[in-house]
């Protein structure tokens, strides 16, 4: 990775670079702010580290940690900091009372803090160098213009050597530094966002780079073993045209319903009350349509991968055998680990590096719930069924509603409006038992089916009934028979 024709480069973070447009300019000074622990000194090394692959002499000045801090924390990446120059301010040494004389202690120690680190950089001639933290300059010069004043002559000092300067700020007299912002060429703010459950969140966010147009706004990001890995927001990109054959759950009376089946590029919403076969007819598409040339994922929320798979085999869906073979690709989230930005992430790798062109999210109210720190859950929903829309890629999203039976059941969030396609299913009594009924309400891209038939799950597939015709009410859960008096849908019948 080198250095761009246009002033600049890499940081070594992939998603850091994608927002900023291509990396860091150079020969600028760029302030990364943050509390501590949120992640500055790692994203300082990175940099460093892609400086020193690109064959740049660099240097970190530390003033709040000792270099075998440092050291343990690259250890612990996995990194090496060899060709990296570390530098490690002592403290100041006593003083005679005479030189202090004439000026507070506190000004004659900044200077000299300030000639060290200018006498090293001569030394070493860096292009890119590190300052690590701004808390010592800050409390040494006292007041707001001697800090300001110092802060402006390492600008002009480094600048005057054509070198990358990054200087951390971890905010410890407070919030954000406005007069440190006004003299950086660019800010970028991290922040770790704890609560009760789970893993904290980070975000990472541009305040500012000058001429140039960067991605706005919050990215999440996680810190693992190799360092930030920072996952931008989707961006809507037009993608292959898709397929001219409709989608085929290997079931003729389901695909019958939905007009011929599914189409390539949409997103279709199963709702209902729990327990009602939502899941299992998602299931029957996800597994009926995979191939080779056409695999399809599945992210599981609430059901645990071992159940799921077996509940599928049992109904002849093969789930085992096109797991094994790579055309069906299961995913286990687990509660309180996964943030909105990385869960976007996954999705994305799996269309654009495992050729995967179904995707179903196994369910709605599972991603709220394993996804507690969602902000404007409708609004991150969206992007990401824009961008699967846009691939062509079809999307299976399913959705409980509050209770089991009744007009009354409420959804957790209006998803309807952003679905091309809605199968609705219900539970209705009828003779004693409780049965299912599934109907398709919308269809955008096509004609589907108005009538409501009945749904039976096993003993070794799904069974769609005939029309329920001679019922009235059935989606309220309580209808009234209104025909002559004949069998429901019953084993035998369904065999």
């Amino acid at each position: 990775m080198t250095t761009t024709a246009s002033g600049q480069a890499s940081t070594g973070i992939a998603g850091l670079d994608h927002l900023l447009g291509g990396g860091l300019p150079t020969r600028r000074m760029h302030l990364i702010e943050g509390e501590p622990g949120t992640g500055k000194t790692t994203l300082a090394l990175q940099v460093l580290l892609a400086a020193r692959d690109r064959g740049e002499r660099t240097l970190y000045v530390t003033l709040s940690e000792t270099t075998e801090e440092l050291s343990a924390v690259a250890a612990s990446h996995g990194w090496s900091l060899d060709g990296i120059e570390t530098y490690q301010l002592a403290p100041v040494h006593n003083r005679a009372a005479e030189e202090y004389t004439l000026y507070h202690p506190a000004e004659v120690e900044l200077g000299d803090l300030t000639k060290a680190v200018l006498e090293r950089a001569d030394q070493v001639q860096p292009t890119c160098v590190v300052i690590d933290s701004l808390s010592e300059l800050r409390l040494l010069a006292r007041d707001p213009l001697r800090y300001r004043r110092q802060v402006l002559g390492l600008k002009e000092f480094f600048a005057s050597r054509a070198a990358t300067v990054l200087i951390l700020d971890d905010h410890s007299v407070g919030h954000e530094d406005l007069q440190l912002r006004s003299i950086a060429h660019g800010v970028v703010l991290l922040e770790l966002l704890p609560f009760q459950y789970g893993r904290a969140r980070r975000q990472l966010r541009i305040v500012k780079m000058r001429g140039r147009s960067v991605t706005e706004g919050f990215h999440d990001f996680v810190i693992v073993r190799g360092g930030l890995r920072v996952f931008p927001q989707l961006l809507t990109e037009a993608g292959s045209s898709g397929y001219g054959r409709p989608i085929r759950s290997g079931l003729e009376e389901l695909d019958a319903l939905l007009g011929g089946g599914l189409t390539w590029g949409t997103t279709t919403l199963l709702i209902g009350p729990a327990g009602v076969g939502k899941s299992t007819v998602a299931a029957q598409y996800l597994c009926g349509a995979a191939n080779p040339d056409a695999r399809a994922a599945v992210f599981l929320f609430d059901e645990r991968l071992k159940t799921y798979v077996a509940r599928c085999d049992a109904l002849g869906m093969r789930a085992t055998e096109r797991i094994l073979s790579g055309q069906l690709i299961p995913q286990q989230v687990e509660p309180g680990v996964t943030s909105p930005g990385e869960f976007s992430h996954r999705v994305r790798r799996l269309v654009d590096e495992e050729g995967v062109r179904l995707i179903g999210i196994d369910t709605l109210n599972g991603y709220l719930n394993a996804i507690p720190t969602t902000d404007a859950p409708i609004v991150r929903m969206h992007e990401l069924l824009t961008f699967l829309n846009e691939r062509s890629i079809a999307t299976l999203i399913v959705l409980a509603q509050h209770g089991t039976v009744g007009a009354a059941m409420p959804a957790p969030v209006d998803l309807s409006y952003l679905a091309d396609a809605i199968v609705l299913v219900r539970f209705f009594e009828a003779k004693g038992e409780i049965r299912k009924a599934i109907s398709v309400v919308k269809k955008r891209t096509g004609h589907h089916e108005t009538a409501i038939r009945e749904l039976k799950i096993g003993p070794e597939r799904l069974y769609i009934g005939e029309p329920l015709t001679d019922f009235h009410g059935i989606l309220t859960g309580v209808p009234q028979y209104t025909g002559p008096a004949k069998p429901l849908l019953t084993d035998e019948a369904a065999r």
